[in-house]
């Protein structure tokens, strides 16, 4: 049995985090493909195949993943932001801004990448008022974003109006 046989789960989740930061995609995947079936299903190792998946923009295998984990593990924000950011890149914009707003239900008083991320779907659907609505709360819950929101190639038609 090779000496890398014995790494621990917690070990090869953290060499596929340090593979997915340095975009070695392959790298990571063999991580993951390496940790023991009785842990592959464990929440650590989904929330990493979930950001290899979105490393990789292969986004079908995010809303697949990240759906299921939202359905279980609704007090997880980032699985709802990684699920609606995959469906945007697919373009199907509606159905991201519905798994947002369930998400808003659990997250929504007090996280700011939720009415961000809203701001920017109503955007891209032609609500612009709605979209400086949210985009408005964001700021006020987190104050980076006042400054970066007109960089954001998403929220394009507020610049004049906001």
């Amino acid at each position: 049995m090779s000496p890398r046989s014995f790494i621990s789960t917690r070990k090869r989740i953290g060499y596929a985090k340090g593979y997915i930061e340095l975009g070695l995609i392959k790298e990571a995947e063999e991580e993951l493909a390496a940790i023991k079936a009785e842990d592959s299903l464990s929440m650590d190792v989904q929330r990493v195949r979930i950001d290899l998946f979105m490393e990789a923009k292969q986004w079908n295998e995010v809303v697949d993943l990240a759906g299921q984990i939202a359905e279980k593990r609704a007090e997880d924000e980032q699985i709802w932001i990684s699920w609606a950011f995959a469906l945007r890149e697919l373009q199907r914009v509606k159905e991201a801004e519905q798994v947002l707003l369930r998400a808003e239900k659990i997250h929504g008083h007090k996280s700011a990448i939720v009415h961000y991320n809203l701001a920017c779907y109503a955007c891209l659907l032609g609500c612009l008022e709605e979209a400086g609505k949210r985009l408005k709360r964001a700021i006020r819950l987190d104050k980076r974003f006042e400054d970066e929101w007109d960089k954001d190639p998403d929220l394009r038609a507020l610049i004049d109006v906001f």
